[in-house]
């Protein structure tokens, strides 16, 4: 929406948590001084070059921030953030090393190409120039306008887009080079259009290992990572185990609830001595609060966004009917129409004005009571005279929608805005301008357009929740304890199979990451916790804890089954991702032996060994699709071998085969030559793009000081 920051949807939502996504991360700066002496605040090296606190807290920021916009999960993005921060250090490290320099000219050259304006139309004027001169003077402003913070948020804008400029032109400089001949075109146009026609025996690997059982050593795992080292090379992990025992509410706490719904909507309430009820009540709102387990909800919504029990039958009610009692997943709901209206879409512009101690007003020094002056005054000025809005824009605290002539676009009631915001928008029509307070300050508001859309409904839903009576998750915690003590001191194995054997839920993620967030099978609240409870000095693999998930009363017994420090990844770490393929290689072995064994001539001869079942079919090199499997060995021997004859076994993804090749046809695909060659450089370049990143990144020193940084912390 705007040419700073990209807020669309949800101005007020993302000034509210920027103060609270910047307290993420934090460490106690106290801290930090007793753990790095003389040099605070360092999370990690990358070739000596040095991550730094701000660094990361600012890249960590801008992602919870981008996903807040996308109403996304704020949370778990840490990960993500530091290896953001590692290919930014790789990126501007080769960068340098080229000789090359990102000047404030080649900056604001390149800023029109950047996805966060680039992609905004209003960033560029009726023939299509960029508004260069005009955005400067943006920036000039909001520096000169001693809002701090806003400004501040902007150099972290321009950090990131000052990475992503030197990664296009480091590409664009190393990929130059990159082209496609003539000749290599027509090579793949050949390969493309070519099709062999074979007749085939497949020795499935599923199928030979029923009748010839191969089981793969911890030897044999760690004898093909050392072959494949820059594979398996690992940050540090840990192997977890754990049984999840969930408070799942009884048919009796279903019952309660049942009961309680509909004492409340038809017999009264106590403290109304029986007198009033969700249909006799003559305060709605106030009713639902007292009352419900969810909030009253004052805004309008489409039919399409109701409750599935009510959304076909709104239309023809009158308001002050009722709905219910029906079940809509974990709880039973009574609904009343409390209004109908068509839902108008309204485009609105704003100022805001902070002041000391509220959400958007971090650095703000005004008072409260200045503020509200200051707004009144904004408000009589444009209300006398709406032109000079864009004049009173100097005193915005809100530089995204400033950067937009004030303008956060069109919103309907449904739009993820503060309720104060929209209550006005509903009530006002266009050309109304008038001041608003909210958590985030005061709001001066102008309508300049509204069109009609469908209905909306406002309605009142009464919910009672079917949770886990106290007796319930009693239960669940004798449950859990009785099996962490069942486990206390065994073998990870017989964690496991106990667990099996009582029917609970068991999972085992094998590579767990310090900072990834969630635990895979999981994704609770707890998460996090066990994360850290796994990767804390103190712990030893067999160790086992319980774990509380809040507000519900569900248990995780969690067991540390490995600890891995960071470098080459422990085997049984990578058992599931290895196993198959060294069993695939030993098995394939096994069948070419008795191929050459028993001397076989034909495909009826192979076939006959081994009970496997002839085929036949068409391969093409590009496209080695052979009987629903992708098989490009398979492929490059079917163009390899003479025609009628017997090829070598061919040791396939899924099984081993043998071919003979009865002819080759072509079939002509669209595309010129010219074509194929540029979509073959255009291919090549990608590709060595992306390989050079992970070259960069496999061949660099890493240093990650997170780990011990935490649990340092954790401990003071």
């Amino acid at each position: 929406m705007a040419i700073l920051g990209q807020i669309r949807n949800r101005p007020w939502l993302l000034m509210g948590i920027i103060a609270v996504a910047m307290l993420a991360f934090v460490v106690n700066p106290d801290s930090l001084e007793k753990l790095f002496g003389a040099k605070p605040g360092v999370y990690g090296k990358v070739n000596g070059d040095e991550i730094t606190k701000e660094e990361y807290d600012d890249q960590l920021f801008m992602l919870q921030q981008q996903a807040q916009q996308q109403g996304q999960p704020g949370t778990g993005l840490e990960e993500q953030a530091w290896q953001l921060m590692v290919q930014s250090k790789l990126i501007k490290q080769q960068f340098e090393k080229m000789g090359l320099t990102l000047t404030e000219d080649m900056f604001w050259n390149q800023l029109q190409y950047d996805p966060m304006f680039a992609q905004n139309k209003e960033n560029f004027d009726a023939k299509g120039n960029f508004k260069t001169q005009e955005i400067k003077k943006q920036i000039t402003d909001l520096q000169n306008s001693g809002n701090v913070e806003m400004y501040n948020n902007w150099l972290r804008t321009r950090r990131t887009m000052e990475y992503r400029m030197m990664a296009r032109q480091l590409f664009a400089n190393v990929s130059i080079g990159i082209t496609a001949s003539k000749k290599e075109a027509e090579e793949m146009m050949k390969q493309r259009d070519q099709l062999a026609n074979i007749d085939f025996v497949k020795i499935d690997y599923s199928v030979y290992e029923k009748k010839n059982p191969v089981k793969i050593t911890r030897q044999d795992l760690t004898d093909y990572i050392k072959k494949h080292p820059i594979l398996f090379k690992r940050d540090a992990s840990r192997n977890i185990g754990f049984v999840y025992f969930p408070a799942a509410p009884s048919a009796q706490d279903e019952t309660l609830a049942q009961n309680e719904i509909n004492k409340l909507f038809s017999q009264g309430t106590d403290m109304s001595d029986g007198k009033e009820n969700f249909q006799n009540t003559t305060n709605d709102s106030m009713f639902v609060s007292l009352n419900s387990d969810l909030p009253f909800n004052p805004q309008y919504f489409s039919a399409e966004q109701l409750p599935s029990q009510i959304k076909d039958k709104v239309a023809g009610a009158s308001i002050g009917s009722t709905f219910g009692p029906y079940k809509e997943q974990n709880f039973y709901v009574v609904s009343k129409i409390l209004d109908k209206k068509p839902s108008d879409s309204t485009l609105s512009r704003h100022i805001l004005v902070t002041y000391k101690g509220n959400q958007a007003g971090a650095n703000e020094t005004r008072s409260k009571d200045e503020a509200k002056k200051l707004a009144d005054s904004i408000g009589a000025v444009l209300k006398a005279d709406p032109a000079k809005f864009t004049e009173m824009l100097k005193y915005s605290a809100d530089p995204s929608s400033a950067a937009q002539g004030g303008s956060v676009g069109w919103t309907t009631p449904a739009t993820p805005f503060v309720p104060e915001y929209l209550s006005f928008l509903a009530n006002n029509g266009k050309g109304a301008t008038g001041v608003v307070e909210t958590q985030f300050g005061y709001h001066i508001i102008n309508i300049e357009d509204k069109k009609s859309g469908a209905m909306t409904y406002k309605v009142a839903n009464l919910v009672k929740a079917v949770k886990a009576s106290d007796k319930t998750e009693n239960e669940v915690y004798t449950k859990a304890t009785r099996f962490i003590q069942q486990v206390q001191g065994k073998s990870f194995n017989d964690f496991a199979n106990i667990a099996k054997k009582g029917n609970y839920q068991f999972d085992n993620p094998k590579e767990v990451g310090r900072f990834q967030g969630q635990l895979p099978g999981l994704g609770t609240d707890k998460d996090q916790e066990i994360i850290a409870w796994a990767f804390n000095k103190k712990r030893s693999k067999g160790d086992t804890e319980i774990f509380t998930v809040d507000g519900t009363g569900d248990r995780i017994v969690a067991y540390l089954n490995g600890i891995q420090d960071a470098g080459t990844a422990d085997p049984e770490a990578v058992r599931d991702q290895i196993e198959p393929i060294i069993k695939n290689k030993i098995m394939a072995k096994q069948i070419s032996e008795k191929i050459k064994a028993a001397n076989a001539k034909s495909l009826d001869q192979i076939a006959k060994l081994f009970g496997a079942p002839k085929g036949s079919g068409q391969i093409n090199i590009l496209n080695p699709l052979l009987a629903g499997a992708m098989e490009p060995k398979v492929a490059g021997a079917a163009f390899g071998v003479a025609k009628g004859k017997l090829s070598m076994p061919v040791e396939g993804m899924t099984g081993v085969y043998v071919l003979v090749k009865n002819s080759e046809t072509v079939n002509k695909q669209p595309g010129d030559i010219k074509q194929v060659t540029e979509a073959i450089a255009g291919q090549n370049s990608q590709q060595f793009g992306q390989a050079l990143l992970k070259s960069l990144q496999d061949n660099a020193k890493i240093k990650d000081y997170r780990i011990e940084l935490f649990n340092q912390t954790a401990m003071q």
